[in-house]
């Protein structure tokens, strides 16, 4: 069993001091710069995305619905404070929602180390949720920089896989959540020069298990290399590096991480995630993308659920030893993106497949219409899915 923290807050004690003291220093901070003007930024969107899913085109098919609100709040509270608030309201209807509550529990539920996230209203054929995915205070000073709050902490360097990124794991199928998951962390950051940074940070999930690493960033050759170790899950230690350069005129892109349990370390194998990538943008803006993933340590699928949210760790990115993907994406004009993308995975005999459109319909309204299929053995069933979805985005 992992070592836990002795940790004796509940998770309703955690909510009922945290948020509140952070409102509260939101507040007073904003009220005492009396010499200077207040400043703050919003923004969001606003999308409306129906969906279909089913396995065949004769039916049968899961229709639903989602819309959703974003809102994002800065608060400058003078050169070296920043506070931040953003979260995501979001109504759901539909064959899904009408399943009962397993799926709005589901949705509801937040694997950070504070519940901020609420099923506002349930009822039998819809439900609302409303999730702060950011919540945090950024303090700097000439070369230092510290967060501390519900926070995205992106250490990967490449574009579906990224074994590098230990604190915010994500799935490459889940377009509509752009800005992806937060962590409950603290993150210190120290610029040595302008082309070098220390990082430190760690997290603590609903779980009260910790991660927490350092890396040290640097460029070299005309290469941004990264290197970063530390501890993940309350259970693995882990090692990793990264790169981001040129050749020609191909970005090359990578990143490797190693993981070993840190209970029997001796006699337990370790999981090893190396990935690496190509892309080019071409002079009409038109843009191709590859990349392969080795794991000698793949995860053994059953179910398409794990496959597609993603809500792993980034241990567990690989379901197959090795996997490959491409994408093309076309701009036939200022105003339309056409794209086509796609995923082999040789250890589950399957593929994934996903042409999309994207059209600007007017300066803050965009139009798209997306389709995923996904064929693959799922223990010893053959799994064919399609999800279709159609999205009208207002941005302001």
């Amino acid at each position: 069993m992992k070592k836990k923290n002795n940790i004796s807050w509940n998770s309703g004690m955690k909510k009922t001091v945290i948020i509140p003291a952070i409102l509260i220093i939101l507040n007073s901070a904003l009220l005492s710069q009396e010499e200077k003007p207040k400043f703050f930024e919003l923004n969001g969107y606003l999308t409306t995305m129906q969906s279909a899913m089913f396995d065949s085109i004769s039916g049968p098919f899961v229709f639903d619905n989602l819309i959703h609100n974003r809102l994002n709040l800065k608060g400058y509270v003078n050169d070296h404070i920043t506070l931040a608030v953003e979260l995501r309201n979001r109504l759901f209807t539909g064959d899904m929602a009408r399943t009962g509550n397993i799926y709005s529990e589901m949705i509801g539920t937040d694997p950070g180390w504070i519940d901020m996230s609420w099923n506002l209203v349930t009822k039998n054929s819809f439900f609302f949720n409303t999730t702060i995915d950011r919540l945090w205070l950024d303090l700097n000073f000439e070369k230092i920089q510290v967060r501390v709050g519900r926070q995205r902490i992106n250490w990967g360097q490449t574009f579906v896989w990224n074994p590098n990124d230990v604190f915010n794991a994500y799935s490459f199928f889940d377009f509509d959540y752009i800005e992806r998951p937060g962590s409950d962390a603290v993150r210190i950051q120290y610029y040595p020069t302008s082309s070098s940074a220390v990082e430190l940070a760690a997290k603590i999930d609903s779980e009260d298990d910790v991660t927490a690493a350092g890396l040290y960033r640097f460029n070299k050759w005309g290469y941004d290399f990264q290197v970063l170790a530390g501890y993940s899950n309350s259970s693995d230690i882990l090692a990793g590096a990264g790169w981001s350069g040129a050749i020609g005129s191909l970005s090359f892109r990578g990143e490797g991480t190693w993981f070993r349990p840190l209970e029997n370390f001796s006699d337990t194998a370790g999981t090893t995630i190396i990935t690496a990538g190509i892309d080019k943008i071409f002079d009409d803006n038109s843009m191709v993308q590859a990349q392969v993933m080795y794991c000698n340590n793949p995860l053994e699928l059953t179910d398409f659920t794990s496959f597609y949210n993603g809500n792993l760790s980034a241990k567990d990115l690989s379901f197959s030893k090795f996997s490959a993907f491409g994408q093309f994406t076309w701009a036939a004009n200022p105003l339309l993106n056409i794209g086509i993308s796609a995923m082999w995975l040789p250890d589950l005999k399957g593929y994934f497949t996903g042409p999309s459109l994207d059209y600007s319909i007017a300066e803050n309204l965009d139009f798209s219409l997306i389709w995923q299929h996904f064929n693959s053995m799922m223990g010893s069933t053959r799994t064919r899915i399609n999800l279709a979805f159609l999205r009208i985005k207002f941005s302001f």
